[in-house]
């Protein structure tokens, strides 16, 4: 028997508007790959749609999007006029709303005669969760109706000008006149909504600024467009702090609230206005951790890690992580970075003081538990058995290992945390002392305590000295190299040496693959180029690193990573995904898909305009407009 396996989402064409989404084939129809689906709410409610002309398939010419959230699937129909020139074509068109897909076929004839047309729409109805369908695992629907709920689900079908019918699947039957040179169009609805949903669609404007990009080189321009666009599908608000906007991780699988993914995407996007910022801050503050619960690794002050709708359960991997979870080391000092930065790009004063108390509660976080042995740095440990094992960034078991392949053992200490939180205390004092607040020198020199004890992370090999990714339970640094250490330019944690020899390892090509910088270094053991976090490139990685080049004064090489970058977004056709394969370019023409990788991830996105700033060289008080 084959084993259950994940869906592969590269060749797929998705719509969206979180939390809907379409994932469909290049032609429009649903049910030829596993991922296919209407989704809402991270529950798939149709498995499959087809649609015949007159007892036949449409023939594609081409998929054109609009929008993210707005696509058309245009065909030919030779069914209806049989020769080489075709006198008729059809316009399948789908948009998604957050609570709706609207789909329309529209055929269009040049002949001198009406047409006749019967159009015979088939859907499958489908209540199958996510997280079956990204484990591989089939459906569980059972019963058909042309309206089906499940688990507080609701999906309805609405067609008024058709005949519906309902046996093993939905019929919706239209009959079409086309007129001579001219149009007939039928028209269906799909409505959805979860009575038990955490998160929901946002319905004010997006809180940010389009930017004007002007550039002999259009690539950034496109990148950026692009990416305004999909981050405008991805803004949610959540049930438990309502009318506060966010970013979603990702299609199709992080249709959520995720603490480290919403800071990253919202800290990028400052440039263009500090709203997203200050919303998603607030967002967070309104989780923040109060009590110590060990099942949901819930501590004083921490930042959560997910938001889901019930309980995760990963099959296979023994993991199942509650529907509120806290198992993230970095959300919480990221947080504080965020609120410093958003009050630099202008968040008011007053919405800065409101947040104070999280502030501080934050900080004694970092001191008080992320601190688990006492030693002055942060490690994390899964204390439940059942939660994710690696807490960072690069949270899969395997992501954190010696250069010989062997794993390392917790609690870890990842070299990029250290940064962060070194980062937050500083900055965290910098606020506290502007309000009059506090103890800011406390936590001065608690930082500085942080930068004196990072020494520990560094080791030599035969290219030089460069931080370990993380030390050990043990204290011995792991001495693989790996993009981890891009997050530490920029914070201030480091000496100009040895900034100056991060830099020289960030553009080294075991390192730098041209298309961005691998997750792991080639010269590893368990380097892969499609491993998802032992030798892929995530876009937001690079981002994060091209941006502390800039920041510490490296220009040249911040160049060399971006124009890497661009080179892989015109692959994309700008749509950058969560990874890709790290494959150099010196040997492949265009990146390598990491077949899995959501499309589009927020973070991805949002690192354009990270990219922007680097290159423009926009600082506080400057603007991308």
């Amino acid at each position: 028997m084959t084993a259950p396996l994940q869906p592969l989402l590269h060749d797929e064409t998705v719509v969206l508007t979180a939390p809907t989404q379409v994932w469909s084939a290049a032609d429009g129809s649903i049910g030829s790959a596993a991922i296919h689906g209407v989704y809402h709410s991270d529950v798939r409610v149709i498995r499959r749609q087809s649609i015949l002309v007159n007892g036949e398939p449409l023939e594609h010419l081409a998929a054109v999007s609009a929008t993210a959230a707005d696509v058309t699937f245009v065909s030919i129909a030779r069914q209806l006029d049989a020769t080489v020139d075709p006198g008729v074509r059809a316009e399948h068109r789908r948009v998604t709303s957050a609570s709706a897909v609207s789909e329309s076929l529209t055929i269009t004839s040049r002949l001198d005669h009406p047409v006749e047309a019967v159009v015979v729409v088939t859907v499958e109805p489908d209540l199958t969760d996510l997280d079956q369908i990204k484990a591989g695992l089939s459906s569980t629907f059972s019963t058909v109706s042309p309206s089906w709920s499940n688990d507080s689900v609701t999906a309805s079908v609405e067609a008024p000008d058709a005949t519906i019918s309902a046996d093993a699947a939905i019929t919706l039957t239209f009959t079409l006149t086309i007129p001579a040179g001219g149009a007939a169009t039928a028209r269906w609805q799909f409505g959805v909504r979860d009575e038990a949903a955490v998160v929901h669609g946002a319905s004010a404007p997006a809180p940010w600024s389009a930017p004007t990009v002007h550039s002999s080189d259009d690539r950034l321009e496109r990148w950026v467009a692009q990416a305004l666009d999909d981050l405008d599908s991805l803004r949610l608000t959540a049930t438990a702090v309502p009318g506060e906007q966010f970013l979603a991780a990702g299609a199709p699988w992080f249709f959520t609230l995720f603490g480290r993914d919403s800071i990253w995407a919202a800290r990028f996007m400052l440039p263009l206005g500090h709203e997203l910022a200050a919303s998603t801050l607030r967002v967070l503050a309104g989780l923040q951790g109060t009590g110590h619960v060990p099942a949901t690794a819930e501590q004083p002050g921490k930042i959560m890690h997910e938001l889901r709708r019930g309980t995760l359960n990963i099959p296979g991997e023994g993991i199942s992580l509650p529907p509120l979870y806290y198992g993230t080391v970095d959300a919480t000092p990221l947080w504080i970075c965020l609120l410093h930065d958003a009050w630099r790009w202008g968040m008011p004063d007053e919405q800065v003081e409101a947040l104070l108390p999280h502030l501080e509660a934050a900080l004694a976080w970092m001191r008080d538990y992320g601190d688990a042995d006492g030693d002055g740095l942060l490690e994390y440990v899964d204390e439940t058995g059942h939660g994710l094992a690696n807490q960072g960034w690069k949270d899969s078991g395997d992501s954190v290992q010696w250069r010989d392949g062997r794993l390392a053992t917790g609690p870890i200490a990842l070299c990029e945390v250290q940064a962060y939180a070194y980062e937050a205390a500083v900055h965290g004092a910098d606020l506290l002392e502007h309000f009059g607040v506090g103890q800011p020198g406390e936590w001065r020199a608690w930082a500085a305590s942080i930068r004196s004890k990072f020494s520990a992370f560094w080791i030599e090999d035969a290219n030089g000295s460069y931080p370990a990714i993380a030390l050990d339970a043990d204290k011995n640094p792991v001495d693989t190299v790996t993009s981890n250490l891009g997050h530490l330019l920029g914070t201030g944690l480091l000496t100009d040496t040895q900034a100056a020899a991060v830099a020289a390892r960030l553009v080294d090509p075991t390192l730098n693959s041209g298309y961005g910088l691998r997750t792991m270094s080639t010269d590893s053991a368990g380097y892969w180029p499609l491993s998802y976090h032992g030798g892929s490139v995530w876009t937001h990685d690079t981002a994060i690193a091209i941006a502390g080049l800039a920041r510490d004064g490296f220009s040249a090489q911040a160049a060399e990573l971006t124009d890497g970058l661009l080179a892989a977004a015109v692959a994309f056709d700008y749509r950058m995904p969560e990874l890709h394969g790290g494959d150099a370019a010196s040997a492949f023409s265009r990146p390598v898909p990491y077949p899995a990788a959501c499309r589009p991830q927020a973070w991805s996105a949002a690192a354009a305009i990270a990219v922007l700033a680097a290159r423009e060289g926009l600082t506080p008080g400057a603007s991308a407009r």
